[in-house]
């Protein structure tokens, strides 16, 4: 398979999806199987609701473009290089968050071994098996284990800061990507708009909260109304009637109230002042500034700790409602997933 190939393959894939979101052709053989795979995923993790899939869905659809893919990879030197077995460790957060990885292994045509979570093993094999029929040049270049890893030349693995420690010791011989621990931040001034809250809230909300692109905290000036802020929260209300949000938003307020912390509450999200980034289910945290030049200081001192800030200030590298789209090129705690894999 040439980088033309490969590149088609995914193209057609992402067209498969864009006609899925749109809904231009549900009674194909691709929309019935992708339907039956998100109702079993949905069955499987009660975090991956049949919306949220679909959400996940609709941003790799658009991912998937000629124009991005281009976009992507043209500033990249890709030349033949011999094929490599890459192992790819993924985490099971939020839908599909291993096809990044994923693309980058086959899209420079190595071969990935795919090590699945157990809370996502059904969305991506679903697409290996989609790619597959679109080019049968794929099928040996994936292969998914639940077992120890067959023997692989380099390795990208995904986990927590305690997970990431056992990582780095295992794989200390091979070249390889750790991923640890990162949380979204976003930078409230008071000027922003209704719409640009309620995109904040997008930011906040979506996938529960659970990915590393997930807002966790706000930093706001020290006269801020939360009001503002909590009016415009409103139209997520309906997150508090999934049982699994409910139960920890419930759970988080009787361990804080029993410990008499301050909190503010509007019934479905718990905002509490903390100088920690990562906040638990149905609470986000926040700290008041003073400057933002001071503000931007410390930022850049805790820049391992952060994936992405949201705002309107000039180092705000996303804007309101943009976090869970991110660009091909916007990789994963900034590391170049590509350049590594060019590399080694």
């Amino acid at each position: 398979m040439t980088l033309d190939d490969r590149i088609d393959t995914f193209l057609e894939l992402g067209l498969c999806l864009q006609n899925y979101t749109d809904s231009k052709d549900l009674s194909s053989n691709f929309s019935q199987k992708l339907t039956n795979i998100i109702r079993q995923a949905e069955i499987q993790n009660a975090w991956f609701t049949q919306i949220q899939v679909r959400l996940s869905i609709a941003a790799w659809a658009k991912a998937l473009t000629k124009e991005q893919l281009y976009n992507w990879l043209t500033p990249y030197k890709i030349e033949s290089m011999p094929e490599k077995d890459v192992a790819v460790i993924m985490a099971g957060n939020i839908p599909l968050v291993g096809f990044h990885d994923f693309l980058c292994v086959l899209i420079l045509g190595h071969k990935v071994i795919g090590k699945l979570s157990s809370n996502d093993n059904l969305l991506l094999p679903f697409m290996a098996e989609e790619l597959i029929r679109i080019h049968p040049g794929f099928e040996d270049k994936i292969v998914f284990t639940n077992d120890r890893l067959p023997k692989f030349d380099s390795v990208i693995a995904t986990g927590s800061n305690n997970t990431a420690r056992y990582f780095e010791y295992y794989f200390k011989s091979k070249p390889h990507i750790i991923r640890k621990n990162r949380n979204s931040l976003a930078i409230l001034n008071g000027t922003e708009s209704k719409a640009e809250l309620q995109a904040l809230g997008e930011d906040i909300f979506r996938y529960f909260g659970l990915g590393c692109r997930s807002v966790s905290k706000l930093f706001i000036p020290e006269d801020y109304d939360v009001d503002d802020f909590y009016k415009a929260m409103f139209k997520f209300k309906d997150y508090i009637y999934h049982h699994k949000y409910a139960n920890n938003y419930d759970y988080n307020k009787a361990v804080y109230l029993m410990s008499s912390v301050k909190l503010l509450d509007n019934g479905f999200l718990l905002l509490k002042e903390d100088k920690q980034f990562s906040s638990p289910i149905g609470t986000l945290f926040y700290e008041k500034y003073t400057s933002i030049k001071e503000l931007e200081i410390t930022l850049k001192e805790r820049h391992e700790e952060i994936q992405c800030t949201v705002g309107n200030e000039d180092f705000a590298e996303v804007k309101f409602g943009q976090t869970q789209n991110p660009k091909l090129s916007d990789y994963a705690d900034g590391v170049d997933t590509l350049e590594f894999l060019i590399q080694h």
